[in-house]
């Protein structure tokens, strides 16, 4: 009778472990869904090859993208040691070697699966201009170094070349307002990125060594559209004025002010300098100004070339703004108010205003950075220019030697920039902000270049598995697991019987 029953138990059983089977077999076949895994990282890098130094930026993004422009953050800066690449037209291969260190260090950040399809390039600004003008086969030649040196290393090289004035400002101009998430917010009420209903667009000022750039969306239309830049960015068509103003960066515009004093100057050996300060000497040897483009014209009044030439600062905030104010070509406008100097056509300016590179380098120096009024800034300008050569020095102890007699010439250019050439005023001047970093990311072209770059990258599709429903997952397993432990119970019945 006992043996009797458990061959009934366990024949129950059996049919119970068939019966679960069955239900589990077809659990795991029923609403099979496609399961978006998580997008692959990318990276890109891009150097910043301006006129006075080198610096690398390594970027990451999602590879599904977002209306097909990566959604783009900062992940490594390195700074190049040495002066910029422009200053090696002697000694092109010292600008390859001179990146080794950087590159060292992008490659520290990026995983080692992944380096061989990072894009890799070195955009070359306004010094690299100039050296083409000058010498076009030694540019030529420092890109090639550039170019053998990048090679070397394990990522998708993708080219060495000089960028234009043009390009450098629309690229600010994005680098800022993506920066700002005035093209693309993250929605956490509805988990995805989307567009500002109410996204305010701001316009890029950039103040280089030898070149400046202002970019900005202007009212109504823009007239000449040789100006103009148009960008496909997160799905919206951008247009925007831009220009670019070669010798116009601050350390061209020094050498230009020492030129033109100089040759207006009765003496031929030592001239006063309104912008210097106060018993601040400097002497220049006047075959430098044949080392630029913007200051080589050939005058009977700089010769012998060897000769040397004493500028003596005389701490003169007034006259410094008048030997400034000679550098533009203001004439050249007439009475049209959509004109910069020289001729060249600007539209109103529009909007608030972005300042960042030399302008805020400046105005942080002088702790004019905190919106104040445009009445407090010529306050500031005019005391500072007025301090003597020895109170400076004593004052900035940490503050490069070389750099800080310069700064009152530095801040009456950016006062002249901004209020004469592009027509700020009273109550405009409120709309700049002079910043450096916007999140904590640092404001230039290369974030800009790489973001327009990801929308001629092809966006990869999110990879997919096949999956389950987490409850049909769920009831799935629990079904097997109860068909496991019943099949053990049977078979441990069985060997018994």
């Amino acid at each position: 009778m006992m043996f009797a029953n458990k061959k009934l138990f366990t024949t129950t059983i059996l049919g119970v472990l068939v019966t679960l089977s069955i239900i589990a077999l077809v659990l795991s076949l029923v609403k099979i869904e496609d399961v978006a895994l998580p997008p692959m990282v990318k990276y890109g890098m891009v150097f910043d090859a301006g006129s006075s130094h080198t610096s690398l930026f390594v970027y990451e993004w999602d590879s599904d993208k977002e209306n097909d422009t990566g959604v783009v953050s900062q992940t490594l800066s390195c700074d190049v040691q040495g002066p910029g690449i422009s200053s090696y037209a002697n000694n092109p291969p010292k600008a390859g070697d001179s990146l080794r260190e950087c590159l060292d260090k992008a490659l520290k950040v990026v995983p080692a699966e992944k380096q061989r399809d990072v894009p890799a390039y070195l955009g070359a600004t306004a010094g690299m201009r100039l050296l083409r003008l000058r010498n076009s086969s030694a540019a030529d030649q420092i890109l090639a170094e550039i170019a053998k040196t990048m090679r070397e290393y394990p990522v998708a090289f993708r080219g060495a070349r000089i960028i234009t004035g043009e390009e450098e400002g629309a690229y600010g101009w994005i680098t800022i307002n993506y920066l700002l998430e005035s093209f693309t917010k993250y929605s956490p009420k509805a988990h995805t990125w989307v567009r500002p209903e109410a996204a305010n667009i701001l316009g890029a000022l950039d103040l280089g060594g030898a070149s400046t750039q202002i970019s900005f969306i202007p009212k109504g239309s823009v007239i000449n559209w040789n100006e103009t830049s148009r960008f496909m960015l997160y799905g919206y068509n951008y247009s925007i004025y831009t220009h670019s103003y070669l010798c116009y960066g601050q350390n061209e515009m020094l050498k230009r002010l020492a030129k033109e004093l100089i040759l207006e100057s009765s003496s031929r050996t030592r001239v006063e300098h309104p912008c210097y300060p106060k018993d601040y000497n400097e002497t220049i040897l006047l075959s430098s100004f044949h080392t630029s483009p913007c200051t080589n014209a050939s005058d009977p009044r700089l010769s012998p070339s060897d000769r040397n030439v004493t500028l003596e600062g005389r701490g003169n905030a007034s006259g410094c703004l008048v030997a400034i104010r000679k550098l533009f070509n203001f004439s050249a406008c007439g009475q049209s108010q959509d004109c910069t100097f020289d001729g060249v056509y600007q539209p109103p300016i529009s909007g608030q205003f972005f300042a960042f590179s030399a302008f805020y380098y400046n105005f942080k120096f002088l702790n004019l950075t905190e919106g104040q009024p445009l009445a407090t800034v010529r306050e500031t300008i005019e005391r500072f220019c007025a301090r003597s050569w020895e109170d400076l020095s004593s004052s900035y102890l940490e503050e490069n030697p070389e750099r800080l007699p310069k700064y009152c010439a530095n801040a009456n250019y950016i006062l002249t920039l901004l209020l004469d050439a592009y027509k700020f005023n009273e109550s405009s001047w409120n709309n700049i902000f002079f910043q450096m970093k916007a999140g904590s990311a640092d404001v230039g072209w290369t974030l800009g270049y790489m973001l327009n770059l990801t929308n001629m990258i092809p966006a990869e599709a999110p990879g997919q598995l096949k999956g389950h429903a987490p409850s049909l997952w769920a009831a799935a397993i629990a079904f097997v697991a109860l068909t496991l432990a019943l099949g053990l119970i049977a078979l441990l019945l069985l060997l018994h019987v």
